[in-house]
């Protein structure tokens, strides 16, 4: 019977779905130090800060917010001062009339920098969020010290069709209804939408030339599963940057961070202490 009932149970363990077809819950925030909403670059950013030492800016993607970071946050502020931001318009976050890009972005965070005085800081970013690392690393290079870059893709033709894969498309339903659960104007998801969608028609372009130009340690990370970023293009970054190092880390698809948050978490400690 004992053998049994454990073939039963290994089978139903090989049965399981794997783990980089599910999108585990979005996590809640610790406790933060300090937050609220800084007024810069013409919006207001929410933010929270946690624990001391280095700064490291963490950079949500597209659509998201600063809770999909929930899960490594308290690892982190072990050993780092760990600030999170909602991208103008996502989140918690306000937008004005300009049209959403990487380059408006990036501005947004050298700004928020500013305000909370800091000179310079490490990056990790996930997907719009990693681009937006790429883009400080390039423009504005005095500012960052490292990028643990993942799931960024250099041109839209780097993307597969967002809306023709079933994990893809269940997060876009999720950052909807977090969109008016955070948002302090709910009712506008759909012109938010419709700016973003123009967003990733026409951008990013970062050139083999602009990536060349950087100059601060880097991690271009990605998952084996990966369904959003075509692996050429994750490739062609990677092989862009000086000196630039590529991880493809196991068994996770473009949300890793909430798939494998423990591997994802190492991954970034391993980065941020390398001299």
């Amino acid at each position: 019977m004992y053998s049994l009932i454990a073939g039963a149970a290994s089978l139903g363990t090989a049965m399981a779905e794997p783990r980089w077809e599910m999108l585990p819950e979005t996590p809640d925030l610790p406790a933060a130090g300090r937050q609220g909403e800084a007024p810069v670059n013409g919006i207001k950013i929410w933010h929270a800060v946690y624990g001391s030492g280095e700064p490291v800016i963490m950079l949500h993607g597209g659509l998201g917010n600063s809770n999909y970071w929930g899960n490594q946050i308290s690892t982190l502020a072990g050993s780092y001062q760990v600030i999170v931001m909602d991208s103008r318009g996502h989140g918690r976050s306000t937008r004005d009339e300009r049209p959403l890009s990487y380059d408006l972005m990036a501005t947004d965070v050298v700004a928020l920098m500013d305000f909370l005085g800091l000179q310079k800081a490490a990056i990790v970013g996930w997907s719009d969020g990693a681009i937006i690392g790429l883009k400080l690393a390039i423009d504005h290079a005095k500012r960052i010290s490292r990028v643990f870059a993942f799931a960024a893709n250099s041109k839209p033709s780097g993307l597969y069709p967002l809306d023709q894969n079933v994990l893809f498309k269940a997060y876009l339903d999720r950052a909807r209804e977090e969109y008016v659960k955070l948002s302090p104007t709910p009712g506008g998801y759909g012109d938010f939408r419709e700016q973003m969608d123009r967003m990733w028609e026409s951008q990013p372009n970062l050139t083999a030339e602009a990536l060349g130009s950087i100059a601060v340690p880097v991690w271009v990370v990605d998952g084996d599963h990966e369904e959003v970023v075509r692996r050429e293009d994750t490739l062609f970054i990677a092989d862009s940057i000086p000196a630039a190092g590529l991880l493809i880390q196991p068994e996770v698809s473009h949300f890793s961070l909430l798939q494998g948050p423990e591997q994802f978490t190492d991954h970034i400690l391993h980065f941020l202490g390398r001299e």
